[in-house]
């Protein structure tokens, strides 16, 4: 087994209206589609974590510094479409199953249940020091 992480920014894919101006019938389905589909990964055992993050206004930036205290801030920040919204990590059987829980999710429907398309990114999780070497 091999572990991903599906990380999902706030790209809407093919739709350009924010989710929390969806009419609530339409945010309603997706978050089912999506509740669902944690579902089935947790029931087939592929389901490591799940979870959704705060708003990028809520973020912090420490940074050290080598001639006082860390410097903490709130920003800069990423453009909307850049911002991390939530990740799932999988522990799976191969990438290809990575990539098709990957392509389930990225279907989860928008406005008028029209598949959103969002890209989702597929990062595998590091088993070992030499993959330290793959950059």
């Amino acid at each position: 087994m091999t572990k991903f992480m599906l990380l999902m920014n706030m790209d809407g894919g093919n739709c350009d209206t924010p989710m929390l101006e969806w009419d609530e019938a339409d945010m309603k389905a997706h978050l089912q589609y999506l509740g669902d589909h944690v579902e089935r990964l947790r029931r087939s055992g592929e389901l490591v974590e799940v979870n959704a993050l705060t708003w990028p206004k809520h973020a912090k930036v420490v940074r050290a510094s080598a001639v006082s205290a860390p410097v903490l801030t709130d920003g800069p920040y990423a453009e909307a479409k850049e911002v991390l919204a939530g990740y799932t990590m999988i522990d799976v059987e191969s990438e290809e199953r990575a990539l098709e829980i990957a392509a389930e999710q990225s279907a989860a429907p928008g406005p008028g249940g029209v598949p959103l398309e969002q890209p989702i990114e597929v990062r595998r999780v590091m088993e070992s020091d030499a993959e330290l070497h793959d950059f």
